[in-house]
Formats: structure tokens, sequence, C-alpha cells
């Protein structure tokens, strides 16, 4: 499938005059999709019932007539302010019970019925007028799931449905205290009408309770993907119909959304998700400043790659300085281009910038574009323009640039996520942070990784799986792990609680088929220290007492003695939380190098393979000389010595002609001069 540039463009933003030049330098500087719409339903409808679509005809045609392929958006994540006349309770309500009043964007409950058939008839309206128009290809619904902590609302209207879902779930409210605890601190109800939302308690509601709430509130947001998504398909046939998530957005199950969806995209914003989400110091944070970290994109790739089936987007990807984040600096130059070409070595389809133009008004006004303000190119167009040409480069090598299958699994569960966050019993921890230094230490080791669902069908064929934090055993996921044929990673709390929340009466990880091991008890290690590993590295935050039978054979343990790595057959279990070092001696125990893999390379250098190709990016601020690392290549893009923001494209069968030197340390950085690519 043919690789495309895109951009997020606002008509209502701009004079029409101005349009028909938007569209000519878009395609000028190789750009063939631009998506519209996801703000515009003010213009569309600014009072109720009086539809103006004459500007989105005409902004539709001129696009298309430039030869754009053109992604529309429903607008319901912006409801104007009229809707608030018909349905005054429709706003979200914070934890604290503050509405989420108008003034931004994304202030509806998805609870509400009411909005909820509004936003299905304002899909079907323009599912009805642009569904068969030939220039528009795609349609995203909505906008951002979740963004602003805006899954979760605690309205009245979340309050009765809620109460309702749990009738439905557990049948006779009597099951309902038994598998909750409820004989805990008095708290049996006599009726479903009289269970409140988990938030206000005078201490910490029922973990039980806020595990349904969290299902329940995924639930509303799957229903009200799915009520657009119903109304549209048959009126936009051969259309994909997609939505952009977030990066670090916990507040549902991504997989579940997906499945009304043909495929996934998400806004990728580097440098501003580096201060703002990724886990990290701050000599991390400082290193990487005008880079992005150098996991956080790849980690999220991977996920929508899974959440879309295979099909997936970059729908938002950052140009330049961000408004949001505590500090927004300008991106190092190139790295625009790293960014977008990495997302085509895991497998996008579309990379799309935003924005065209930057704003000269509104909340968003110090949002970098593509273009400045005064209509003058900003540095990302520039970029734009290097990308293009490289696709066409590897479009030339490798006609069907197709993301390889990964060698290592790694199961990624929603409700494990939850639970983390609804019990962490230790300060910042989470469920998240695990399995995102889990990734990091299997990319350090040069391998490629697939995110799966544990609703999937198999994972035969992959060199090793990895099911971490996986805090609860369904039958899909027990079936899924029985399909797996090498080795398999478990531990930290996998298998520790029930369903419902309730520590399991074999004691986790509660997989006695696999592991003849129980945890006898756990502790959460302060910051400061914690057990070193007698392979090198420590223990960080979590450890696990484990009593082991006969057949329980212990590879690595802390100095101390206690054991820190065991394994029954193919089966391995990890009692704790290890440092970047320990993850690094936990992974060589259970994935030995095989002949052909890619050495560890240097700190900043990361790398995937894409059909034949092995794309790779230099993440650091200095120049890398690879060829100590991976010999001899045939270099299609860049070459051996990699520049600050420096990509190179090699083809892999050369791998099998040259040699390598496995000898040189993964921590070591060779700087040389700059090169531009």
């Amino acid at each position: 499938m043919p690789r495309t540039l895109a951009v997020c463009y606002y008509p209502e933003k701009w004079p029409q005059t101005l349009w028909p030049e938007d569209a000519r330098r878009m395609v000028e500087a190789g750009i063939g999709r631009v998506r519209i719409g996801e703000f515009a339903w003010a213009r569309l409808e600014p009072e109720p019932e009086h539809l103006v679509f004459d500007w989105l005809d005409r902004a539709i045609a001129v696009l298309a007539d430039a030869g754009l392929e053109i992604v529309l958006s429903t607008p319901t994540a912006a409801p104007p302010i009229w809707m608030l006349d018909r349905h005054p309770d429709m706003l979200a309500l914070d934890e604290t019970g503050r509405p989420r009043g108008f003034g931004s964007r994304r202030h509806y409950c998805f609870s509400h019925l009411g909005y909820r058939a509004e936003a299905v008839r304002m899909a079907r309206l323009l599912g009805e007028r642009y569904g068969m128009h030939p220039g528009v290809v795609a349609w995203q619904i909505d906008n951002e799931y979740g963004c602003h902590q805006t899954a979760m609302s605690y309205s009245a209207a979340a309050r009765e449905g809620f109460r309702h879902w749990l009738a439905e779930r557990y049948g006779d409210i009597r099951q309902l205290n038994e598998v909750w605890g409820n004989v805990f601190w008095s708290m049996e109800y006599r009726r479903f009408n009289e269970i409140d939302l988990p938030n206000g308690a005078v201490t910490e509601a029922n973990p039980a309770h806020w595990l349904a709430f969290r299902h329940y509130t995924s639930d509303q947001v799957v229903a009200f993907n799915r009520a657009q998504a119903e109304v549209l398909r048959p009126l936009c046939p051969g259309r994909t119909l997609i939505h952009n998530y977030m990066g670090l957005e916990t507040g549902f199950d991504h997989f579940t959304v997906g499945v009304d969806l043909d495929a996934a995209s998400w806004d990728a914003y580097p440098l501003g998700m580096l201060e703002d989400r990724v886990p990290a110091d701050t000599t991390h944070r400082h290193r990487y400043r005008r880079q992005g970290d150098p996991d956080f994109q790849a980690f999220h790739h991977d996920l929508y790659r899974a959440v879309g089936r295979g099909r997936w987007w970059v729908m938002e990807l950052q140009p330049g300085p961000v408004n949001w984040a505590p500090y927004n600096p300008a991106p190092l130059p190139g790295m625009t281009r790293l960014w977008a070409l990495e997302a085509f070595a895991h497998g996008a389809e579309t990379v799309c910038w935003f924005r065209w133009r930057q704003a000269p008004f509104g909340q968003e006004q110090m949002h970098a574009g593509l273009l400045r303000p005064d209509d003058r190119p900003a540095p990302g167009l520039a970029e734009v323009r290097l990308t293009a040409d490289d696709l066409k480069v590897l479009a030339r090598m490798a006609p069907d640039l197709a993301t390889v299958r990964g060698d290592v699994a790694l199961l990624v569960d929603y409700p494990s996520l939850w639970a983390w966050e609804i019990q962490p019993q230790g300060a910042g921890f989470n469920g998240f942070t695990l399995l995102f230094e889990a990734y990091r230490a299997l990319r350090r080791r040069s391998l490629s990784i697939d995110i799966v669902p544990t609703a999937s069908d198999s994972l035969a064929g992959y060199r090793c799986v990895l099911a971490l934090g996986l805090y609860t055993w369904t039958d899909a996921a027990r079936r899924l792990l029985g399909t797996t044929d090498g080795p398999v990673l478990l531990g930290l709390r996998t298998g520790s609680k029930t369903p419902d929340f309730a520590i399991p009466s074999r004691l986790p990880p509660d997989c006695p088929d696999w592991l003849d091991i129980a945890v006898a008890f756990v502790e959460s290690l302060r910051p400061d220290g914690g057990p070193a590993l007698a392979g090198g590295g420590r223990i960080e935050r979590w450890i696990e007492t484990i009593e082991a039978g006969p057949q329980v054979e212990t590879l690595l343990q802390t100095t101390e003695g206690a054991p820190v790595l065991l394994r029954q057959d193919r089966f391995h279990y990890l009692a704790g939380w290890p440092d970047a070092t320990g993850f690094d001696g936990v992974l060589n125990q259970v994935i030995p190098p095989q002949p052909g893999d890619l050495p560890p390379l240097p700190t900043d250098i990361r790398t995937r393979r894409l059909g034949p190709l092995h794309v790779v990016l230099n993440y650091g601020p200095e120049s890398v000389a690879l060829t100590p690392w991976l010999g001899p290549r045939d270099w299609i893009i860049g070459s051996q010595i990699l520049p600050p923001a420096g990509v190179g494209v090699f083809l892999t069968r050369r791998a099998s002609r040259t040699g390598r030197n496995p000898s040189v340390p993964a921590t070591s950085t060779h700087a040389g001069p700059r090169q531009t690519l």
C-alpha cells in the first residue's frame, strides 16, 4: 500500500480566496491528503436545524480538484453553545463534581444519551451529503477520546447508566455484594439504585467498585463511537473509518473501540509528551529535549498498529513548538522528518502533520504549523518535502513497504492498566511504566516488537512473549498464552487478582499448569534503593517473595539470595521490577541472541525492520559512526555516519553477507562530522 503524507487544515478559519493557493502549495510539498472538519460544528449548524454546508462543499471541491484526498471528520468533540440549551445536563463532571464547562472542547458526557443522539444526527447528515464524494477517502469519528481526562464523567447520566450496567452484569444485588466483598466496612447494598459513583468516599472506594466503573466508562466510549460508525458505514462504502487516539491515554479500552473501525491513528507530539507524559528523570528529559524520547513514539506506533489490526496512521504530528507542555522547545533540525520516517517504518499508511498554518487566535495560537501566521514557510515544511523525497526512494527499492512481524510479542491489557491505577501499592507505580520499560529493554536489544491484545487468536511463531503486570486471568488470556511455542515471561502482579478485584484463592500468579510457584507476599520499595541483583543492576519499586516447587529453577537472584527470575520449562516468572541494567540481564536469559540478530546499538540509536529494509534512527544530539556495530551495509538513505536527527536505511539482505562485531559495548557513542542527509 502506498504511503501518504498529509496535513490538518481548517478552511473555516481562512478566507476562501486563500484555499486554492493553500491546496496548490500542499501538493507542491508532496502532501497527498488533508484532514478537515473536526471542530466545525458551529459553522455547519450555527443554530439548531439551520444547516450551512455551502462553505464545506466549496472547500472539499477546491481540495479535491487540486488532487488532494480528504479525511472528513465528525465534529462531535466540540458541540456548539446552543447544544447546552437543548441538553443542559450533557456536561461531564470531573471527580470533584465540577462541570466541564463550555469554552474549550470535549465537554460532553459519554453517558448522555441525548447528546449521543445529536452526534449520530450530525454524522448522518455529513454521511448523506459527502459519503459518496470521490474525494473523501476516510472519515475520522470525533477527536481524541479521553483527552484532558474526559473519558470518565461523574454526572447524573453516568450514575444512572452505571446502575443499569451493574444490574445487567450481576443480575442480583447479593451477587454483587459477594464478589465485591462488601461485607468489608459494612458496605452491603440492598438495591442497585443505592450504588453511587466511586468518587467522593471518605478514604478510598472499594477497588472492585472502581474497576467496575472503569469498565462501564470504557463501554460508554465504545457505544458512542459505535453509534457514529454504524450510521456512517452504509453511507460511506469503501471509505476508511478511523479515530485519532492519544499517547499514554488509559481511560478506555482502545482495542474494543477499534473493533468498530477500519484503522487506528494517534496524535504524536514527541517534545510535548516528553515533558508531559514520558516516565523519565530530569537528565533524560534534558538529553532528548529537542528530539523526544527514543521509544515513546515507537511504543505507540506498535500499540495503534495492534488497535487497528494492522492498519494505522499518525493523524497529527508535531512540526515545531507546541503550546501546551510545561516547556515547548523547537525540534532539532531533521527531527520532523525522522519522526515521520519512524512511523512509516512501523507500518503507518499516512503521516499527517498538525497543522498547515499557525492560527493567530484561539487557545493554540502558540502552536507551530507548516506555515507561519504570515504565510511564510515554517521550518517543518522543508522537512515534509524531504520526507516526500525519501518515500520515493523507499518505494523504488521496496514497493511493498510492509512492516514485518516482530521478534517479540508484548501483551497489553487495558483492564490491567486500570487495576494498576486503582491499587498501585506504591507512590508513582503504574502498569504503563512497567510495559514501557520492558519495551525499552527490547529496543536496546535491536528487536522488533509487536504489541498484542489478550483477545488475539494466537501467539505462535514469536521468539518470546511478555505478559507483565497482567492483573487478571481471563479465559481468553489463558488460551492465548497456551498458543505460544517459545519462552513466555510472566510476572509483577500477573494473575494477582480475580476479575472482581480479589486475591485468588490459589495465590498469584494463579497458573499452576505452567508454574509451580506462589507469591507469598509483596513489598513496594522506596525510590532510594532496592536490593542489588547478582548479575548486575538493582530491583526498584517492587519485589515479591516466592514459594516455588522443586521443578522450578532460579535464573537470577538478588545478592542476598532472593529469587527474581524463575523458570519452569518455557515459562518464566519475574518477581521484581528491575532497573535498565537488570532488565537487560533478564532479557538475555529469556531471549538468547540468535544468528542474524543486530547487535545492541549505541545508546541513542533505534532501528525497525521494514520489508527488506532496516531503518536506523539517531535520537541523540551527537553524530554516530555505525560501522563498528553493523559492518559495511548497502545504505540507500543516509550512510554509516548518522548525524543528530539522522535517518539511515539499508538493505537487510546485505546483513547475511557481512560480518559484525558483537563485542562493541551497547553504551558507546562515537561522535563524527555532522552530515546532512
